[in-house]
């Protein structure tokens, strides 16, 4: 306990406490006999403002126990802790309030967009490949017919015997590049007659035949694709008599007499 002796100038009180209650540090050996209040030889000490001290270093000072829950110790009121933000509160209130209407309406309308413009593209493409390939055909038809004339020029020399060593190995190979290029020669002896693909130079009657047949194949027809280069120029021999068994020539003499 602290012990206090009267002087002239009033008590004087000795604080033998070895830890400071006001900053909380151990005092020296020295000065816990000094007089509260008072520097060196009992002078009185200028007033100073007290340093602030840790509320831990302050109880342990005090040599009392830190109560659990400190936050009572003032005001006995139990101050709550503050409240976490959820995660996703943007989110949450996007989804139920009046901007999801508007996030709704976007993605809606860039969906469209995306969706014309893949159309249009997938369109485009098609386009083109379509003018590609009318591109293409339309060179291998020019191509095909300029060469017409050379390969009515081979078969007739094959007909006479004139298409023999050399010359012979040249026109089938120039045959079979221009097979793989897509033409094809028709027009066969006996085949019906057709005017779409064939044209008749000449005709004539004949029993053999109940309709116009081709009897003699001229010229050979070329055609690429569905596209005809130049048709088939034939003789066509057509029925001798009808179905009523008539004769479907013409009567010369009968047309003579009238004249």
């Amino acid at each position: 306990m602290p012990a206090s002796e009267e002087t002239g100038s009033g008590p004087v009180i000795h604080d033998h406490r070895r830890i400071d209650p006001v900053t909380g540090q151990v005092r020296g050996k020295h000065a816990a006999s000094k007089p509260a209040g008072t520097t060196g030889a009992g002078r009185p000490a200028p007033p100073q403002s007290a340093p602030e001290v840790p509320e831990a270093a302050a109880w342990s000072a005090s040599g009392e126990d830190q109560p659990a829950d400190h936050e009572e110790r003032d005001t006995g009121e139990t101050r709550e802790a503050p409240e976490e933000v959820p995660e996703m509160v943007t989110a949450q209130a996007v989804k139920g309030g009046p901007q999801a209407a508007d996030l709704a309406a976007q993605l809606a309308e860039r969906t469209a967009d995306v969706q014309r413009l893949q159309a249009e593209y997938a369109n485009y493409r098609k386009r083109v490949d379509r003018d590609r390939a009318a591109v293409r055909e339309q060179a291998v038809v020019t191509t095909l017919t300029g060469l017409l004339p050379v390969l009515d020029a081979i078969d007739q020399a094959r007909e006479h015997g004139e298409l023999s060593g050399g010359f012979k190995s040249v026109a089938d190979s120039l045959q079979a590049a221009l097979g793989r290029l897509g033409l094809v020669t028709y027009g066969e002896k006996g085949e019906p007659f057709d005017p779409k693909i064939h044209e008749a130079l000449t005709s004539s009657y004949s029993t053999d035949v109940t309709e116009d047949t081709c009897v003699e194949i001229l010229q050979p027809g070329y055609m690429v694709g569905d596209r005809i280069l130049r048709p088939a120029r034939v003789a066509v021999a057509a029925p001798a008599t009808g179905p009523d068994g008539s004769s479907n020539e013409p009567d010369w003499d009968a047309a003579e007499d009238g004249d």
